[in-house]
């Protein structure tokens, strides 16, 4: 039987996902939700994410970065290393769209499923590929994760550190720069997928954790490069260019976020609605070079001002006025977000344990509608469905389930 048809922008097309942890089988997941066929191939143990139990102190608990990252996935566990595995991923690839996987070079070639052995082979198949440091280079063949990639050599940690730190800023969570690189992959999935359908032409696709982290952190590459400096030149927490730029702390502990970068449209209404209408005229703070110039005084203003109330009250005050602010949340209120709801940006997916688990959806709406998340597989859940559907009878399933080949 053949794997049912998804709904979806990427209705009608086959990806076979050769894959683990979390940056590719992110942009495996995001084609998923779209309406990809994503089959994931599994070695016979699973994919090692499934046993990480990262964040929980219960270790019946389900691995939330496995279900997060592959859901709405077919899995199929093969032996790659076996020739009768890798004579099955050659019947899948036949049939697909997209090969998406981010083992090693090394790796790939020893089982005959780099590049250059499958184009030849497979001359309309899109080959996918998630890298630590690119395809060229004396590193080409090192491996990487975000956190040491993407997040360390990236720069994004160096420029989250303050000089006199005695450790570098770490990553604010679980696959944070995998995530990213995913989505970046995903993204040059569909560029090739659409290239491939207006064109005939196909193409390879290779994201690497490194661009990806430097394309984040490019307009500090920028200005450092040009200036000679080695970390991107920010101002001290004390002396912000913008006091309309900056985060100030409530009464209750809680902290507001301005980014009002016009800052002179908007000062005079800030003062006003903050009860504090003097300020706007005072010829220390009258426009944002006379700030610039006294930030220490106008810092000396604000700081005990917007200390003075509670989170709530500001959020009457700052809806009375045009300028751009908001809370900094924390990740256990993003829930109960109202914009969030309403545009059902998490989505309540029961997984296959029975636990459900809030799923944030792919950051893309089409129609006014989020892409609706599915539910990650168990191990080797679809293999005799994939198997069946590739052209294989019972007797031939069977067989490959005792050698091994299939779990």
């Amino acid at each position: 039987m053949a794997p049912k048809a998804k709904a979806g922008p990427l209705a009608g097309i086959t990806v076979i996902e050769v894959a683990m942890y979390a940056f590719v089988p992110v942009a495996g997941t995001i084609l998923s939700d779209m309406g990809a066929i994503v089959i994931k191939v599994e070695p016979v143990t699973g994919d090692p994410i499934r046993g990480l139990r990262t964040g929980t102190s219960d270790e019946t608990a389900i691995e939330l970065s496995w279900e997060c990252y592959n859901r709405g996935k077919r899995s199929i566990t093969l032996d790659l290393k076996h020739e009768d595995g890798r004579a099955v991923l050659m019947q899948l690839l036949g049939k697909a769209d997209v090969f998406l996987t981010n083992l090693l070079p090394p790796a790939r070639r020893s089982m005959g499923i780099d590049e250059a052995v499958l184009r030849p082979r497979f001359p309309n198949l899109i080959y996918a590929c998630g890298s630590a440091l690119g395809p060229h280079g004396p590193e080409r063949e090192k491996g990487g994760y975000d956190a040491i990639t993407f997040w360390a050599r990236g720069g994004v940690s160096s420029a989250l550190t303050e000089p006199d730190a005695e450790s570098p800023v770490g990553p604010p969570g679980p696959a944070f720069g995998d995530t990213l690189s995913g989505s970046m992959l995903a993204g040059g999935i569909c560029a090739a997928i659409a290239q491939r359908a207006l064109t005939g032409v196909v193409s390879s696709v290779d994201v690497s954790l490194l661009n990806a982290g430097m394309w984040s952190m490019q307009r500090a590459i920028a200005q450092s490069t040009m200036e000679g400096v080695d970390r991107f030149p920010r101002p001290p927490r004390n002396r912000p260019n913008n006091v309309l730029s900056y985060n100030y702390k409530t009464s209750d502990g809680r902290f507001l976020a301005l980014c009002m970068l016009q800052a002179d449209k908007y000062w005079p209404r800030l003062c006003e609605v903050a009860g504090r209408p003097e300020l706007a005229s005072d010829p220390r703070f009258v426009d944002a070079a006379a700030r610039r110039a006294n930030t220490e005084d106008c810092l000396g203003e604000l700081v005990p001002l917007f200390a003075s109330k509670s989170l709530a009250e500001w959020r009457e005050i700052l809806n009375q006025q045009d300028g751009q602010w908001d809370v900094v949340q924390h990740v256990g209120e993003m829930h109960a977000d109202p914009q969030a709801m309403a545009n059902n940006y998490i989505q309540t997916v029961r997984c296959t344990a029975g636990i459900d688990v809030p799923m944030v959806s792919v950051p893309m709406m089409f129609d006014g509608k989020a892409l609706p998340a599915g539910v990650s597989p168990d191990v080797g859940a679809h293999s005799d469905e994939i198997l069946a559907a590739a052209g294989y009878d019972e007797d031939a399933i069977i067989d490959l389930k005792v050698k091994g080949v299939v779990f």
